[in-house]
């Protein structure tokens, strides 16, 4: 006596699901790809071999042209150390992150430095400001 099974076993796989899936993380993908911010101001940072990594509070930009920049807002060299603390007052141990065009002389750099320093002193603060670099090729 031979039994046979009412319930067929189907092998073949419907992909109608799969496509869906992929669809929907195109769409994710698509959607926080254009959420994520580049660096608003085109600079070309000097190489280094450094990997120092740190948590910014705070992120200052000189350009090619020598214009200084908070954030994505122009500011003034003379205005920096105001602007600066209006930025960073709440935080006592903040970190700066400077972003310097490699062909931006070296006393724009100590401009913000002095400005940091001069912060640190009066309000008795331990800012820290860090130079970004691009990774060295090779």
């Amino acid at each position: 006596m031979a039994i046979e099974t009412r319930n067929k076993i189907d092998s073949s796989f419907n992909m109608a699901s799969m496509s869906d899936l992929v669809f929907l993380l195109l769409i994710f993908f698509m959607l926080t790809s254009t959420l994520v911010a580049p660096n608003a101001i085109k600079l070309l940072l000097p190489a280094s071999n450094s990997k120092t990594m740190a948590k910014q509070s705070l992120s200052v930009y000189i350009n090619n042209k020598r214009d200084f920049f908070i954030g994505d807002k122009p500011v003034a060299p003379t205005q920096l150390e105001a602007r600066l603390y209006n930025k960073i007052k709440k935080n006592a141990r903040a970190t700066i992150v400077l972003r310097a065009d490699k062909t931006v002389p070296v006393q724009d750099i100590v401009t913000v430095i002095d400005a940091i320093n001069q912060i640190n002193e009066e309000h008795h603060t331990k800012h820290i400001m860090i130079l970004a670099t691009s990774p060295r090729r090779q």
